[in-house]
């Protein structure tokens, strides 16, 4: 193994192909890591000639190549025995040992890939650049699962070398488009027709066109219509088989005019791949505390109107809450004192005010009271007798002055009552003791 090309140290070797191998190296000079290619330059005068310009224009094309999806080109040079560049350094896998492992991507992750090469690729022809070699080996799936093109046409050998050494190139004959191989002149629609191809292999595991020999590859490519990838893959949707026949239609007017209708198409199938799915439930990553469950009351579990003795008793309990609020104070109570303290601890005393100014001007007067009048009743009969008062201090009606009746009123009253006792005792005696 080499130790240095130019400038760049070899760090160690990653592969190799028919036109040569691929180093892993470093560029001392602003310590980045690159991927060396290598092109062996065992030709003759003539054809190292040839090759030699057509290297040099497509690395003029390669440079103009800015896009995600297409390896970078930093550098290119030339020793005595190969020609070489020095392009980004790509942490992925080939989309061929992904093929070759035998475990087939889902049709989603496929459908993805294949539309971003289409990107890059439309890119590349809208600066009227054409692969020419658009196959497995030369995309590169990263491991964050972008993809990206390599190889635009750089490594091809002149056609008069393809003549000597057909036996090197194997591999190139799957993915050619029918105009490549019966040696017409080709466009972008070559492109879309080698992408169709890869896409078939990649949904599938199998080429669409195959033999023993190169010849029986590319007799299949012009002459054979492959089966659907579907019938190979049960998890490949329809659509995708009408956009695999559409770009690998034999006929250039039958296939997709530009690689972007290819790519948008691409989008549509995997749009609707995603809508065919169920949506997901979310769930929090910690669920919200519950309120406590609270009993339920008993008399609340029986719906009062499916029974009748239910509702009588509903109806009872009506009346009871109506008998059970509190009651407003009447204005006819006989008790002064004691409606003075039920107006203060009720907060009526504004209603009573009038009631209570009349008896305490009432009880305070000290004149002649004539017999007929409503007063007489209320002084007790001594007009000249001042009647005791009494300090009545209650914070809602503030510092009041009450009179007291006079005894000698009380006194007749007690008198009277104990005569009707007296009399009512001895009827009831006569009464016995007729019988």
């Amino acid at each position: 193994m080499v130790s240095t090309l130019g400038r760049y140290k070899i760090i160690s070797e990653i592969g190799q192909g028919a036109m040569g191998v691929v180093y892993k190296a470093v560029d001392p000079i602003i310590d980045r890591t690159v991927a060396i290619k290598t092109i062996n330059l065992n030709l003759s005068k003539q054809e190292l000639e040839e090759y030699e310009q057509r290297f040099h224009q497509e690395i003029k094309a390669a440079g103009r190549l800015n896009h995600p999806n297409i390896v970078t080109i930093y550098d290119v040079g030339k020793t005595d025995q190969c020609a070489y560049m020095a392009m980004e350094y790509l942490e992925g896998q080939e989309l061929k040992d992904i093929i070759a492992s035998g475990k087939l991507p889902p049709p989603e992750q496929v459908v993805d890939v294949i539309a971003m090469v289409a990107d890059g690729l439309w890119f590349a022809h809208q600066q009227d650049i054409v692969h020419r070699d658009v196959k497995p080996s030369n995309i590169m799936v990263l491991k964050g699962g972008i993809a990206k093109i390599t190889d635009f046409g750089i490594a091809r050998l002149p056609n008069s070398a393809v003549k000597t050494m057909t036996g090197l190139i194997l591999g190139s004959p799957r993915y050619m488009s029918p105009e490549q191989v019966i040696g017409k002149a080709i466009d972008a629609r070559s492109d879309i027709f080698s992408l169709g191809v890869v896409l078939y292999e990649s949904l599938t595991g199998q080429a669409p066109f195959d033999g023993d020999n190169v010849n029986a590859i590319m007799y299949a490519t012009v002459n054979t219509t492959p089966a659907p990838p579907s019938s190979h893959n049960r998890h490949v949707p329809a659509m995708l088989d009408l956009i695999v026949a559409k770009a690998m239609a034999k006929l250039l007017e039958d296939r997709y005019q530009t690689i972007k209708e290819l790519a948008d198409d691409l989008r549509e199938v995997r749009r609707q791949m995603d809508s065919s799915r169920p949506a997901a439930a979310l769930k929090a990553s910690t669920a919200p505390p519950t309120a406590p469950t609270r009993p339920t009351p008993p008399e609340r579990l029986i719906d009062p109107s499916a029974y009748p003795v239910a509702q009588a008793d509903a109806k009872a309990q009506v009346k009871d809450d109506e008998l059970s609020r509190p009651l407003s104070l009447s204005k006819t109570f006989d008790s002064f004192d004691a409606t003075l303290r039920l107006a203060a601890a009720t907060d009526q005393t504004e209603d009573f005010r009038d009631y209570i100014t009349a008896t305490q001007k009432m009880r305070a007067y000290r004149g002649k009271i004539e017999p007929g009048s409503p007063l007489a009743a209320a002084a007790g009969g001594d007009e000249a007798a001042e009647p005791p008062r009494v300090v009545f201090d209650n914070p809602a009606l503030g510092s009041q002055t009450m009179t007291v009746p006079a005894t000698s009123a009380s006194s007749l009253v007690a008198v009277g009552a104990i005569v009707i006792l007296l009399v009512a005792a001895v009827a009831l005696l006569i009464a016995l003791l007729v019988k």
